[in-house]
């Protein structure tokens, strides 16, 4: 398991929950599709700011790879389905159902990230990591109730129907995850902020003054920009399915956020929340999957060093300093060695 991605996925989680209870202050002035329009808004302009600097200020050799134009179509569909379709139905899914019934079924979203990377993307599990996530959705499902949510049938269905195309976003996401992630995140900011922002104003929001917006612009920018990158980040490494099972625990640690920034109590709810989701991260972090597998011929792009997949030889100009980023072949290889389910490892079991 790489540890370092799983530090990615986490931090994701961890910035992405710690936005929540600052959304939640924020809400008590400013409408909720606004409020998700700036932040999406801060999130594409702050990344791109950033990006900009580090193409500015950084010559390396292991410079990470442009969007091609390969990737769009996925880019496209990802935009569409997380920034557009997914904030639509959960719109109108809030219109028509109270809030624990909400939080409860946002749960999902995790679960339908990894049923869409198992079967419909074909990532490998086992009963472990299956454990693992019914031990998470069970945590986050805890956290997320109430004594009383209520049951219709439209507003659920958007919301599900959300939680369906946050889950596609996330597989989408990661057929692009060995382009640049700043890119990545930029496009999707600077497509769904506005977006998000007319969803507010069409329904006769107005937008907040210039010190909130700018206060929801940076947390936009830490907790929906910089955890994307992260998230990214860990895509590449873990794969869609288990990324998706580590920042399931992004509610835990808003919750914990929640008591130590605002002093909301700690719940029994909170204890019976932490300890599941404890043990499904230690299920996935204790995985061991190994196997002989076969690696097919391969051509594409990405840092890298050369370790066991990376045996090939340089062209004239490729640079010898390690990490580096070029074109570069696989070989067919027949090995076992423990591994997840990253750039190099999505065969068939």
């Amino acid at each position: 398991m790489n540890r370092t991605a799983v530090l990615y996925a986490l931090g994701s989680a961890a910035l992405f929950g710690i936005s929540t209870p600052a959304a939640k202050v924020l809400l008590g002035t400013i409408n909720p599709a606004v409020l998700a329009g700036l932040m999406y808004c801060g999130a594409g302009l702050g990344i791109a700011v950033l990006r900009r600097l580090r193409l500015a200020t950084l010559s390396s050799t292991a410079a990470e790879v442009p969007l091609s134009r390969a990737d769009l179509p996925w880019l496209a569909g990802a935009i569409a389905l997380g920034g557009i379709v997914g904030p639509l139905l959960l719109m109108a899914g809030l219109a028509q159902t109270d809030a624990a019934t909400a939080s409860l079924l946002l749960t999902l979203e995790g679960v339908a990230t990894a049923l869409i990377a198992w079967f419909v993307f074909h990532e490998n599990f086992d009963r472990r990591i299956a454990l693992g996530m019914v031990c998470l959705a069970a945590g986050a499902a805890v956290l997320a109730w109430s004594s009383g949510p209520t049951w219709s049938l439209i507003g659920p269905l958007c919301i599900v129907g959300a939680c369906i195309a946050w889950g596609l976003d996330n597989n989408l996401t990661r057929k692009v995850s060995l382009a640049d992630p700043l890119h990545i995140v930029e496009l999707k900011g600077l497509v769904a902020g506005p977006v998000n922002l007319l969803l507010g104003l069409v329904t006769g929001a107005a937008l907040p003054g210039l010190l909130a917006s700018g206060i929801a612009g940076v947390v936009g920018f830490l907790g929906y920009g910089v955890s994307l990158a992260l998230f990214v980040m860990a895509l590449r490494h873990l794969g869609t399915a288990r990324t998706g099972a580590y920042f399931s625990t992004a509610p835990f640690l808003g919750a914990v956020a929640a008591v130590v920034a605002l002093g909301e109590p700690v719940s029994a709810q909170l204890v019976v929340a932490g300890s599941l989701m404890a043990v499904g991260v230690w299920l996935h972090l204790t995985e061991h999957h190994e196997h002989t597998h076969v690696h097919e011929p391969l051509v594409h792009t990405h840092p890298h060093v050369h370790d066991e997949h990376h045996q090939h030889t340089h062209m004239d100009g490729v640079p010898a300093d390690e990490p580096h980023t070029h074109e570069h072949r696989h070989g067919r290889l027949t090995h076992a060695h423990s591994h997840a389910p990253d750039m190099h490892h999505q065969h068939r079991h």
